[in-house]
């Protein structure tokens, strides 16, 4: 629990990046933040992998991770918001699911790469490993950093963004302009991320956990499946995006959420058969549900907003959910292992919970993929159609 803490730390910082870099994306742009967010996240990252062990320094060791966890979570919480508009603003209108989900693909190219990494240096002596081997993932983020900036400077700024600069005069304080326009849709966009974002954390971040700790299982065998898992999440992330685009978000986010649900028992049960190919087939079935709420959740949040404040009102609902959702499910789900001598249906409970949240705040969210990006309505796009009419 005391690691899922520092872990817990980098969510706190989000909201915070999204208020932050959402004010100036609205104001300035979306291109410049990518790169600020992008330098700010890499140099954190980079940092932790020099940082001094306890022998050396003492209780300032901690006390640098914890500050370094909060610079990547600052970092995020804006970058989030200026990669998926400028995906989704850049898209043609019909195929806005499926351009804003390849930021999507971002979290499992990076698991994919940091558990394929991590696998490959955790298989040194543990003494080694302990000394330096820990070091390396971190240090090699130099390396995407580069990369990052080069990509990012060569893309222009959306053009969305530039039609409404020309047009209307920038809001004086976003945040608060999205937060008096568009409270219902910044509280639905929360709900909206509970089963997505609570449930990908128990599924690739405490499954460690429950099967080393509570089944004793090798940890090459849990890595492996998600390894597995990541490697089908990154396909199935475009293809739900792209199924939004033709059925609406609704529905394939709803598909999602109630899928993450009735896996919520059944996840465990597969995992403690202990077998390895039902233990990937429950990671992997977990994120195949995921996927489904993750692909058209980029283009789902944007068209909530008005390009005013699209940048801080998505931000908003993105970055307030991952505080409750993501950042503390592997500490509630570890609580309750302890708490009820290593049962599994208790976590399950909570893991229904999360997806009823979901499934009540899609629910009651207007559908938006014929929204247009391009002008901005007298009312918010919630407020013009009744909750649930356009479910089918």
């Amino acid at each position: 629990m005391a690691a899922f803490a520092t872990f817990a730390v980098g969510f706190i910082a989000r909201p915070l990046g999204g208020v932050v870099f959402g004010h100036f994306g609205d104001k300035l742009g979306r291109k410049a933040m990518l790169s600020a967010t992008l330098m700010i996240m890499g140099a954190a990252t980079f940092f932790v992998g020099l940082l001094p062990t306890y022998e050396t320094i003492g209780p300032w060791a901690p006390a640098l991770l914890v500050l370094l966890r909060m610079l990547q979570g600052f970092g995020l919480g804006g970058e989030w918001g200026g990669a998926v508009l400028m995906a989704v603003e850049h898209s043609p209108a019909n195929r806005r699911g499926f351009y804003g989900s390849w930021p999507q693909t971002g979290a499992p190219a990076g698991l994919l790469v940091a558990t394929a990494v991590f696998s490959y240096f955790s298989r040194l002596p543990e003494a080694e490993f302990l000394s330096w081997g820990w070091r390396v993932p971190f240090l090699l983020s130099a390396v995407l950093i580069g990369i990052g900036v080069f990509i990012r400077l060569s893309v222009s700024e959306s053009p969305v963004f530039r039609n409404r600069k020309k047009d209307a005069e920038a809001p004086k304080l976003p945040v608060l302009d999205a937060l008096r326009t568009y409270p219902r849709q910044i509280l639905l966009a929360m709900g909206a991320r509970f089963a997505e974002n609570g449930f990908f954390y128990i599924i690739t971040t405490f499954v460690l956990t429950y099967g080393t700790e509570r089944l004793g299982l090798p940890r090459s065998t849990l890595l492996n499946g998600v390894l597995v898992a990541t490697s089908i999440h990154l396909v199935a992330i475009p293809a739900f995006g792209a199924a939004s685009d033709r059925l609406g978000r609704r529905p394939v986010y709803l598909a999602g959420a109630l899928g993450c649900g009735l896996l919520a028992f059944p996840f465990f049960w597969l995992l403690d058969t202990k077998e390895t190919g039902l233990i990937w087939m429950a990671i992997t079935l977990g994120i195949v549900a995921h996927a489904a709420m993750y692909g058209p959740q980029a283009s789902f949040f944007s068209e909530l907003f008005g390009t005013r404040v699209r940048y801080s009102g998505a931000s908003l609902g993105y970055q307030l959910a991952s505080v409750f959702a993501g950042g503390l499910s592997p500490i509630i789900a570890t609580a309750l292992l302890a708490r009820f001598q290593g049962q599994s249906w208790p976590i399950s409970i909570y893991m229904v919970g999360l997806a009823l949240i979901t499934l009540v705040s899609v629910y009651l969210s207007a559908e938006t993929f014929r929204e247009q990006l391009t002008e901005e309505d007298s009312l918010p796009a919630s407020q013009e159609h009744e909750p649930g009419k356009d479910a089918a």
